[in-house]
C-alpha cells in the first residue's frame, strides 16, 4: 500500500506530461491542416488535473485555449485548431479509441462562450464577469502546448487576478458555498459511494487547501503551486495548517487518489464510485495492500471531513480575506494607520508588539502573522485594545512554543475572539490567564467555561489529596484548585457580561478549600497523636457573603469553629485537638505559599476579637441562650455549615434555629438596636473622601442597605414564615415578598440595587485586579468606561451606566428608609 501510495504523485504527473504531450502532436497536425492558422499564436493551457500534473488514467483533460492577433481575425483562424485538437485527441481514430475526453468549459462564459479568445478578451473578462470558482479554477492553469511563450503570458496575466480575488466581497463564503453545493448535486443513491465529489472526498482536500492558497497566497508568494500535495506541504511549512493535521491530509489524499486510479483500472473507465460488491472490494483490497478496503475507506473519509470542516470553515478565513493586503502584511505604515484608525491610543507602542510578535522565520512568527491582522480589530471592539495587545504579547512570550496555543487560535475563532476580548477588558483575567494558560483552551468551547458542581470539586479534591502525602503539596493542591475555579468565573463573567449567579462558583471554591483544609489540618493532628480516632468531632461553619453564597473575587471566608468531645475523651483534650485543628486550619488556607492564600475571618464568632476561636457545642449553646446580641442574631442568618462531621452539625444547626428564625420576632428594643448599628456602619465606615452614593458596599442603596433590610425582616418574620429561613439575601427578599410582608414592587427595587452593585463590584474588580478599589464606583474616566463596558454597556455610554446606578440606588434607599428605617 505505501509504495502504491507513494508512487501516486509521480504516476499522476507522468500521464499529465503524457497528455501534454499529446495535445502539442495533436496542435501539430491541426496546423498542418489548417494552413491559415499560421499567422497567429496560439497555446492550450491546461486546467484542473492536467494543470496541476494530477491525472488519473481515465480523466476528462480540462483545456483553455489562447491565440493572439486582431480579436477577429485570430479567433476565426484558430479555432478551427482546437476543434481539430479535440478530434485527434477525443475521437474515434481508425480502430484506435479516443485518448482523453477534452473538457473546455472552464474557459470564460463556459459552453456559451466561444471557444478560442484572444489573450486579451480572455483578461477582460476575468478583471470584469469572472466569479468566484473561476479564480480557483486558475490556479491549476499551465501552458501545455503551442505556442508556451504565449501561455505564459496568459497565467501571467491572471495570476495577479487570482491572487487578488480574495478581496472580492463575501469571497470566502462564496466558495464555502459552491463547496456545499457540489455536495448537493451528489445523487442520493450515491451519496456515501462517492469519491470525488461525496463527503469526505477528493474534492473535501482539494477545496479546503485552494482556499487556504486564495487567502495566504496573496501575501505569501511560497504558497503558489499548482499541485495538490505540493501546496498542502508550503502550507504546513508556512503555519497555515497543522503539520499533523497536513500530514494527515496527505496520506488521506494519496489512499483516495490510488483508490481511484484502482477503481478505474478493472474497465479502464471513468468512475468516481467506490463499488458495493463483495467481490470487487476484494479486488480492490489486494490492489491496495490493505486488509479491508471498506473499513480503510470509512476511516479515510470521515478524517477527511472533520478536517475540512475545521479548516475549510476556519472563522479565521472570511475576516481575513475582508481586509487588504497591506493590512494582512501588518506593513508599518498601513498597520499604523489602521491602528490609529480602530482606536489604539499609542499605534506606534501597538506596532512594536506587533513586530515583536511576528519577527523572525520561526512557525510560531508565521502563525502570529495570520492571527494578528484580524486580532488587532477583536481587541479594538474591546474596551482597551493597548492593554489587550500588551497583554497577548506576555501572554504568547510565556507560551513560548506551547505546541497547543498558536495553533488553538489559529482554529478556533471563538477562542481566539474570546481571548481578544478578555485581554481588553479585565486585567484580573490577564494575570490569571498567565499564571494559568491552559485556561485559554477553555475559550474554544463554552462548556468549559461552565462552573464545576461541588460533588464534582469534592471529587476532585479527593482524587489529589490521596496523590501528595507531605504537607506543601496537599496545600497547594486545594489552593491550585480554588485558584483554577476563581479563573474560570472570570473568563466567563467578562464575556457575559457579569452575572452575579457567579458568586455560587466562587462560593463553591471556597467551601472546597475549607473542606480541604480541614481533611488536612485533621489528619495530622491525629497523625501527631498517633491515633486515627480524632479526640473530638470537629466543623466549620460559613458566615457573612460566604455563608450566603455570595461571595466575590476578593471576599474573605468567614468562619465559626464548633467542636464537641467525642465518646471517650476528656474536655480538656478536646479543645486542644479542636484548636490545634482549627489553626492548622487557618493556616492552610493563608500561609505563604505558591498559590494564592484566601484569608479566614473569625471575627463573627460570639464576643467578636475577644473570644476563643473555637467552641464547644455547649459553649456556644450558652452563649447564646444568655449573652448574644441582636447583631450577632443577624450574623446567624447567613450561618451555613461546609465542612466537617455531620452530626454535629446538625446538632448546631438544630442549636441556632431558634436564635435566627425567632418566634415573635424582634422587641422594640432590639429593632432600635440593630437601626443604631446600621447608622454607625453609615456614619463611620465609608472612607473619607468617598461619595455615599459611589460606595457600592457601603452607600446610601448599596449592598449593605440591600442586605440590612433583608435580615431585618428575617429576623422580624422568618419565626412564622418558614420561606424567610434562608442565608442569600435575593433568596431572603423573594420571601419575604411571598410572604407578604415586603411589597413586590420594593422587593424588585432591592434586588435590581442589589444585582447591579454585586455586578458592578465584580466588574471593578475584574477590571483593575485590585481589591482596594473594588467597592467604589469609578469616577468617569478610563476605569468607568472599561467597567460599563464589561457590564455590557455599548462604547461611549458609561454616563449612562453611571446614570442607571444613581437611580437604582435611589429606589432601593427609598425602600430601605421606608423599611428598615420606618
Amino acid at each position: 500500500r505505501g509504495r502504491a501510495q507513494d508512487a501516486m504523485p509521480r504516476v499522476a504527473a507522468a500521464i499529465s506530461r503524457l497528455v501534454g504531450a499529446s495535445l502539442d502532436g495533436a496542435l501539430r497536425l491541426a496546423r498542418a491542416l489548417n494552413p491559415a492558422a499560421h499567422a497567429y499564436p496560439f497555446s492550450v493551457v491546461a486546467m484542473g488535473k492536467t494543470g496541476g500534473e494530477e491525472l488519473n488514467y481515465i480523466s476528462d483533460v480540462d483545456v483553455v485555449y489562447v491565440c493572439y492577433g486582431p480579436e477577429e481575425e485570430a479567433v476565426a483562424a484558430t479555432t478551427p485548431l482546437a476543434t481539430t485538437i479535440r478530434k485527434v485527441v477525443s475521437g474515434p481514430v481508425g480502430s484506435e479509441p479516443p485518448l482523453w475526453p477534452l473538457d473546455a468549459n472552464l474557459r470564460p462564459e463556459g459552453r456559451d462562450g466561444p471557444l478560442v479568445r484572444t489573450l486579451d478578451s480572455h483578461l477582460a473578462y476575468y478583471k470584469r464577469w469572472a466569479k468566484t470558482w473561476e479564480f480557483q479554477a486558475l490556479l491549476k492553469s499551465r501552458p501545455v502546448a503551442g505556442d508556451i511563450p504565449l501561455g505564459e503570458r496568459y497565467v501571467a496575466g491572471t495570476q495577479p487576478l487570482v491572487w487578488s480575488a480574495v478581496e472580492r466581497e463575501n469571497f470566502v463564503e462564496d466558495a464555502q458555498a459552491m463547496r456545499r453545493r457540489v455536495e448537493e448535486h451528489v445523487g442520493a443513491s450515491e451519496r456515501d459511494r462517492q469519491l470525488k465529489l461525496g463527503r469526505g472526498g477528493l474534492r473535501d482536500v482539494e477545496f479546503t487547501v485552494q482556499l487556504l492558497q486564495l487567502v495566504h497566497g496573496r501575501t505569501d508568494e511560497a504558497l503558489r503551486h499548482r499541485t495538490t500535495l505540493t501546496a498542502l506541504d508550503a502550507l504546513a511549512r508556512g503555519g497555515y495548517v497543522g503539520r499533523d493535521h497536513a500530514a494527515e491530509l496527505t496520506e488521506c489524499y494519496q489512499f483516495l487518489r490510488t483508490l481511484e486510479h484502482r477503481i478505474q483500472f478493472e474497465r479502464m473507465r471513468r468512475s468516481h464510485t467506490v463499488p458495493r460488491r463483495p467481490e470487487e472490494l476484494r479486488r480492490l483490497s489486494r490492489l491496495l495492500g490493505v486488509e479491508d478496503v471498506e473499513r480503510e475507506w470509512t476511516r479515510t473519509r470521515r478524517r477527511v471531513r472533520e478536517l475540512h470542516e475545521e479548516i475549510f470553515y476556519r472563522p479565521l478565513l472570511p475576516l481575513t480575506a475582508r481586509l487588504s493586503a497591506d493590512e494582512t502584511s501588518l506593513k508599518p505604515d498601513a498597520a499604523i494607520a489602521r491602528l490609529k484608525a480602530i482606536g489604539y491610543r499609542d499605534p506606534a507602542g501597538a506596532m512594536r508588539h506587533l513586530e515583536s510578535l511576528t519577527d523572525g522565520l520561526s512557525r510560531r512568527a508565521a502563525i502570529q502573522r495570520q492571527l494578528l491582522p484580524v486580532m488587532i480589530g477583536w481587541f479594538a471592539a474591546g474596551p482597551d485594545p493597548d492593554a489587550g495587545l500588551l497583554e497577548f504579547r506576555k501572554l504568547s512570550d510565556a507560551m513560548g512554543s506551547t505546541h497547543w496555543y498558536l495553533k488553538l487560535l489559529r482554529d478556533s475563532g471563538l477562542a481566539a475572539e474570546s481571548l481578544a476580548l478578555i485581554l481588553s477588558s479585565s486585567a484580573y483575567c490577564a494575570n490569571a490567564l498567565g499564571r494559568l494558560p491552559e485556561s485559554v483552551q477553555w475559550l474554544a468551547d463554552p462548556r468549559d467555561l461552565a462552573a464545576r458542581s461541588p460533588q464534582d470539586l469534592r471529587s476532585e479534591l479527593a482524587s489529589v489529596l490521596s496523590r501528595h502525602e507531605d504537607h506543601e503539596g496537599r496545600v497547594t493542591a486545594l489552593r491550585y484548585l480554588r485558584r483554577r475555579e476563581l479563573t474560570r468565573a472570570a473568563l466567563a463573567d467578562v464575556l457575559a457580561q457579569v452575572e452575579p449567579e457567579r458568586c455560587v462558583a466562587m462560593t463553591d471554591a471556597a467551601d472546597i478549600a475549607v473542606g480541604g483544609a480541614l481533611q488536612i489540618a485533621a489528619d495530622e493532628a491525629c497523625a501527631r497523636r498517633g491515633s486515627e480516632a480524632a479526640p473530638a468531632h470537629f466543623a466549620a461553619i460559613a458566615m457573612g457573603r460566604m455563608g450566603g453564597r455570595e461571595m466575590n473575587y476578593s471576599s474573605d471566608a468567614d468562619l465559626l469553629f464548633v467542636y464537641e468531645a467525642a465518646e471517650g475523651a476528656g474536655e480538656q483534650e478536646a479543645l486542644e485537638y479542636a484548636t490545634e485543628v482549627a489553626g492548622a486550619l487557618r493556616a492552610a488556607l493563608t500561609e505563604p505559599g505558591p498559590e494564592p492564600a484566601l484569608h479566614v475571618d473569625v471575627d463573627l464568632r460570639p464576643e467578636g476579637r475577644n473570644g476563643p476561636i473555637v467552641r464547644s457545642l455547649g459553649s456556644y449553646a450558652e452563649y447564646y441562650g444568655r449573652w448574644s446580641e441582636p447583631w450577632e442574631w443577624q450574623a446567624l442568618l447567613r450561618a451555613r455549615p461546609v465542612a466537617g462531621d455531620p452530626g454535629l452539625i446538625a446538632r448546631f444547626v438544630a442549636l441556632i434555629d431558634p436564635v435566627r428564625y425567632r418566634d415573635g420576632g424582634l422587641e422594640a428594643t432590639e429593632l432600635t438596636a440593630l437601626r443604631r448599628i446600621k447608622a454607625r456602619v453609615e456614619s463611620e465606615r465609608v472612607p473619607r473622601g468617598v461619595a455615599p452614593h459611589r460606595h457600592l458596599k457601603l452607600g446610601r442603596g448599596g449592598l449593605t442597605d440591600v442586605e440590612f433590610t433583608a435580615q431585618f425582616l428575617q429576623l422580624r418574620y422568618a419565626g412564622e414564615h418558614p420561606e424567610l429561613r434562608v442565608t442569600g439575601t435575593l433568596e431572603a427578599l423573594a420571601g419575604a415578598a411571598d410572604a407578604g410582608v415586603l411589597a413586590e414592587e420594593d422587593a424588585a427595587d432591592l434586588t435590581a440595587a442589589w444585582r447591579l452593585a454585586s455586578r458592578t463590584r465584580d466588574a471593578v474588580m475584574l477590571v483593575t485586579d485590585r481589591p482596594t478599589r473594588s467597592d467604589e464606583l469609578p469616577k468617569p474616566g478610563r476605569d468607568l468606561a472599561v467597567v460599563s463596558r464589561v457590564l455590557g454597556y455599548p462604547a461611549g455610554r458609561s454616563l449612562e451606566f453611571e446614570e442607571d446606578w444613581l437611580r437604582a440606588v435611589r429606589r432601593a434607599r427609598r425602600v430601605v428608609e421606608s423599611v428598615f428605617f420606618a
